[in-house]
């Protein structure tokens, strides 16, 4: 047995076999979550509706947060997930294209090892730490976010750019900048470690025009005409002005506002979250790559969103393809350094700092109301509007008017929605008991609606005909 793994370990066919039984995984835990009623209108609700509007022709403006959905993150990959919503609206393809992204990232990742002079089994430990990085299997039950679709990208493109494939790394950059604005700062940031340290100058300068040349298309252009009242994010780091330009400023011109906070605890032991499952390939002498991670650092460091600074989320993806690029270049560097470290280095990192436990704990807490859940889902025949929770909201967002209850802004009038699925016991994310029960009392005492159905407290108010 050992000589016949030893033989597959050296096979052509390992790399193959990681990725199809990793998107397998990846899969699987994304569509159980979604099941077990754990996603929620956002993102997974938020970005599902939007693409559902593109594909039917209709204008992406989400209904629970009321404003284009260019006007969010200018995302224009959304337009091109919005055709294979053509063939068949579900949202189960967002799965798909998520799991997809993380598996087949492993492919460049292991070329660009082999690209580095390591042999294939030190390539294929490392394809292997990259599927264990913990963020990887965390952000993958994260609901969806396009700038996943990022991930396989920039791996490529770094490839690309050492083996001086212009074409394809200039496809590559123009895919990665339509999955979210920001991420053109870390192209930008690619294009200066290219020319600098890669001695890329003309790949360099490609991404370098492109990321500046985009940011400033994206935010004072695309957001701003599609969002009238103003992006989200710069509320995240109010105390360095209200508005991009603001903040700029005074990030020059006032550190003393900026400088305490980068000494935090919390912002300490970000680094040592981000930088621990590296430790393998960690050193200092081969941080070059590091450089086209220094806007999402700032980003995540000087925000006051806590959710910024965590394995959990989305806000850290844009470093790890460079964290990798590290890693890589320290076991080029040291011939000593063996697989087996890498792999146990890593597994024991994925087995700390992955989520896995929380099927066993938090995505079971709403498993005694799944059959009265999906019984309620099938009696919502149609597409006209419905107020519901947070978490049902992915389940029925293939409508124009979708909303949920939250706490910060109450409905003032229920007889714009046709159905109305309340959860008294779990009021979902964003809301309260309290708010809940108010709407379970208005809904009762409106004579436009009837009580269709009812299991324990969860009940389907639906308007009269």
């Amino acid at each position: 047995m050992h000589a016949i793994l030893a033989k597959f370990w050296k096979s052509n066919h390992l790399l193959r076999s990681l990725v199809v039984a990793s998107f397998a995984i990846f899969l699987i835990c994304s569509v159980i979550r979604h099941l077990l009623l754990q996603s929620n209108a956002l993102d997974l609700g938020y970005f599902d509706q939007a693409i559902y509007l593109i594909s039917q022709g209709i204008t992406p403006i989400i209904s629970f947060r009321p404003y284009h959905v260019l006007g969010d993150h200018a995302a224009w990959i959304l337009y091109a997930i919005a055709g294979i919503y053509k063939i068949f609206p579900s949202v189960y393809w967002l799965f798909v294209i998520q799991s997809a992204a993380f598996a087949t990232s492993a492919i460049p990742v292991w070329y660009l090892a082999k690209q580095a002079g390591l042999d294939r089994a030190k390539s294929n430990a490392i394809a292997i730490s990259f599927l264990l990085y913990p963020l990887v299997f965390n952000l993958n039950l994260f609901d969806f976010r396009p700038e996943v679709i990022s991930l396989p990208l920039f791996f490529t493109a770094i490839w690309a750019a050492r083996a001086n494939r212009m074409g394809w790394f200039t496809l590559c950059v123009v895919l990665i900048l339509g999955c979210r604005a920001s991420l053109a700062l870390s192209i930008a940031a690619m294009g200066i470690w290219l020319i600098g340290f890669e001695q890329r100058k003309r790949l360099g300068a490609i991404a370098l025009i492109l990321g500046v040349s985009w940011f400033i298309i994206a935010t004072q252009g695309i957001i701003p005409h599609f969002r009238p009242s103003g992006a989200d994010y710069v509320m995240r780091y109010s105390y360095l002005g209200n508005s991009l330009t603001e903040i700029v400023q005074n990030l020059i011109l006032k550190p003393w506002l900026w400088l305490g906070r980068l000494l935090s605890i919390d912002r300490l032991f970000y680094l040592l979250l981000v930088f621990i499952p590296m430790g393998w390939g960690f050193s200092i002498r081969h941080f070059a790559p590091l450089i086209a991670t220094v806007p999402v650092f700032a980003m995540n460091l000087l925000s006051e969103m806590s959710n910024q600074r965590d394995l959990v989320h989305q806000y850290s993806l844009p470093i790890l393809p460079f964290l990798m690029v590290m890693a890589i270049s320290t076991v080029a560097a040291n011939p000593n350094r063996r697989s087996r470290l890498i792999l146990v280095w890593s597994l024991i990192a994925f087995l700390a700092l992955a989520k896995f436990g929380y099927f066993g704990s938090r995505y079971l807490e709403r498993v005694p109301m799944l059959s009265g859940a999906y019984t309620a889902i099938e009696q919502i025949t149609t597409k006209e509007p419905v107020l519901t929770t947070s978490y049902f909201v992915p389940h029925l967002t293939h409508r124009v008017m979708i909303d949920y209850t939250k706490f910060t802004e109450p409905p003032k009038d229920l007889n714009k929605f046709r159905y109305i699925l309340l959860n008294l016991e779990q009021p979902g994310w964003a809301s309260r008991p309290e708010l809940a029960q108010q709407i379970f009392s208005e809904a009762q005492a409106n004579s436009a609606f009837q009580l269709q159905y009812q299991q324990d407290q969860l009940y389907l108010f639906v308007k009269k005909s």
